[in-house]
């Protein structure tokens, strides 16, 4: 907590919303955007009012959401942006898998044979992934691409946005994500704040906001690439035979290959069957 004599000294007070330092001739706070009442820092100094007695934020949670430049973000833009990001996502996990599967995996004819270790390398990479994507972007910028395509950004709710609460943000959307985010989504639905449980630990929040069209390019521009180099990369990396016979978790759990008209899908015991039309025709 900072005493708001120190503040004076070094001509900085606290916001009263977020609790952030910001200078004394600050309009708005730096890290929450929102206006400063005048006349402030004056509350301040005569004992009036102290700098972090209530957590002003989650008192505008109560009030309307379209109050100073909080306007807590739409579940619906929340959707939106996550399929985005998964969109996107799915480019770097197909070159990951592909790279794992052909490493610790095996093609015999027609047949592709995934071991344990290969599924168990490439789920791992795949959370690796996944997790430092949100957390660097969002820790950076406030928002992943998905996000700033859409418009929406994640700030603190009390001391700014840090590396340590977004990541800790995206370490429980392993709660969140549960029943498909059907957990996060009814969570969210129920908080004044449309806080998921990530975000009630973090202490964060999604807002609306306005980025830039340059920033919305960019984030297009990144998006479709990675896509295009899923779709150039994958063919080029399966093409190569790397197979290395992991010395661990080497058992073939699943098969996926053709047979004639056959094309079958197999897990341990369980196999799934699809019969293809021929084309050929009679004379």
């Amino acid at each position: 907590m900072i005493d708001w004599r120190v503040g004076l000294l070094g001509q900085l007070m606290e916001c009263p919303f977020c609790q952030s330092q910001t200078s004394v001739y600050s309009k708005r706070c730096n890290s929450c955007g929102k206006a400063i009442p005048p006349g402030q820092y004056l509350l301040e100094e005569s004992g009036v009012v102290e700098p972090a007695a209530v957590d002003t934020f989650e008192a505008a949670a109560t009030a309307p959401r379209t109050q100073g430049r909080y306007r807590f973000a739409r579940l619906g833009d929340r959707f939106i942006a996550f399929v985005l990001d998964t969109a996107f996502l799915f480019g770097l996990f197909a070159i990951v898998d592909a790279w794992a599967f052909t490493r610790w995996g095996s093609v015999e004819g027609s047949e592709l044979r995934l071991s344990t270790a290969s599924l168990l390398i490439a789920v791992t990479l795949n959370d690796t992934v996944f997790f430092l994507y949100g957390w660097l972007l969002e820790a950076a910028w406030g928002a992943t691409l998905g996000k700033a395509m859409v418009g929406i950004r994640v700030v603190g709710t009390r001391q700014g946005r840090s590396f340590s609460a977004c990541a800790v943000r995206n370490v429980l959307r392993i709660v969140d994500g549960l029943g498909f985010y059907l957990v996060g989504t009814v969570v969210a639905a129920c908080s004044d704040a449309r806080q998921r449980v990530g975000d009630m630990y973090a202490r964060t929040a999604v807002i609306e906001e306005s980025f830039g069209s340059g920033v919305r390019i960019a984030a297009i521009v990144l998006w479709i690439a990675s896509l295009a180099a899923a779709g150039w990369a994958v063919p080029r990396i399966c093409s190569v035979n790397r197979f290395v016979r992991p010395l661990y978790l080497s058992q073939v759990i699943i098969r996926v290959g053709r047979n004639e008209n056959l094309a079958y899908f197999q897990v341990g015991s369980l196999a799934v069957h699809i019969q293809i039309a021929s084309t050929s025709s009679g004379s």
